[in-house]
């Protein structure tokens, strides 16, 4: 009875800051894709580490079962993954982290506002990378958390996901984007960056069932060119 149902523009970025508007009187925001299952008592955990870390501003979960990096798990394996997994002794645990993950993360509301972080809305449709920028800006600011308690599947549903040419561009210009803008390593962002290339450029040939290897290496080269050129950016994916 009391969800509310947004609509935004298309992209990733600018939905979630749809979201960010619409809970500006929230403690916290909770972001779940819609193919992630989370275990019963997700909520619960990161609600109590919230109360007892004042300093955390952004919390994952840990999955335990991602999809994501293979052809992806149907909605029944990821409930027997979860009735299966086993509780732990201190539901509470928690070690810093890198940056959130886009797919689980939940984020303080009062230092999004107090330091007016947005979502980067120049990362367009999948967005690729713009869970790190915007939980890594948070992290100026506080903690960034792993919790070992709250728990979940990743479900790496294929549908509704950009072409592999955009995919394999994002995989490039992004992380330089990050970069150059601060929020991303460079030390991070070469070997991203690299490493999907050589990845893509490998198995183009015999590409998996669920990935068009071809066109992400397509869009690896492309975004390489732009690179060398001066004329990469995130949104000539809108182009492609």
């Amino acid at each position: 009875p009391s969800a509310e149902f947004l609509t935004a523009p298309a992209g990733l970025p600018r939905q979630r800051n749809a979201i960010l508007d619409a809970a500006q009187d929230c403690d916290l925001v909770l972001f779940l894709d819609d193919d992630f299952l989370p275990a019963a008592d997700y909520l619960a955990v990161t609600e109590a580490v919230f109360a007892a870390r004042p300093d955390a501003v952004v919390t994952d979960g840990t999955v335990i079962a991602d999809g994501a990096k293979g052809p992806g798990l149907s909605a029944e394996e990821g409930r027997a993954l979860l009735a299966a997994d086993h509780p732990l002794t201190d539901p509470l645990a928690c070690a810093p982290h890198f940056n959130g993950y886009g797919c689980n993360m939940a984020v303080r509301m009062a230092t999004v506002r107090a330091h007016g972080i947005r979502v980067d809305e120049a990362l367009p449709l999948y967005a690729w990378y713009e869970d790190i920028d915007f939980t890594r800006r948070l992290g100026r600011h506080g903690a960034i958390l792993r919790l070992e308690g709250a728990r979940g599947v990743h479900l790496g549903v294929k549908s509704g996901r950009v072409p592999g040419k955009r995919l394999g561009y994002s995989q490039v210009a992004n992380p330089i984007y990050l970069a150059r803008k601060g929020t991303f390593p460079w030390s991070h962002a070469v070997p991203s960056a690299l490493r999907h290339l050589a990845m893509n450029a490998a198995r183009a040939a015999w590409p998996e069932p669920h990935v068009d290897r071809a066109g992400r290496f397509g869009g690896n080269l492309l975004a390489l060119w732009d690179l060398l050129r001066g004329r990469a950016s995130p949104g000539r994916v809108l182009e492609l």
